[in-house]
């Protein structure tokens, strides 16, 4: 019997010190929400925070290296599309920058959105 319960507390200890391990490095981004979903393959994520940056698959990004950043993430890929991930209170101009580069190079574009 008490071989079972210094397994379980072996066990207990083990989850206990690796859960902080597991934290997800995401953005902190409050999205706007829709009822409709999506089924596409997500090729390339663009990120527009609140105030004005912009992360590709999670690397920030400046202005003015978006386009080749996109570019480079979509090489060779059949049927690219990018997720566009704006922030709630992001300004619409950000996003709409994003849009442009996706119709210039014939991308899909998916505004991604919380379900209601």
């Amino acid at each position: 019997m008490s071989s079972m319960t210094d397994i379980v507390f072996l066990l207990l200890v083990f989850f206990m010190l690796t859960t902080p391990a597991v934290t997800p490095e995401a953005l902190d981004l409050i999205l706007p929400k829709a009822k409709g979903k999506s089924t596409n393959q997500q090729n390339i994520s663009v990120s527009v925070t609140k105030e004005g940056d912009y992360y590709v698959n999670g690397d920030p990004v400046s202005d003015d290296r978006l386009e080749s950043a996109i570019q480079s993430n979509l090489q060779g890929v059949d049927d690219p599309t990018i997720i566009l991930n704006a922030a709630n209170q992001a300004v619409v101009q950000n996003a709409v920058d994003v849009m442009s580069i996706a119709n210039k190079y014939k991308y899909k574009i998916i505004l991604a959105v919380k379900p209601r």
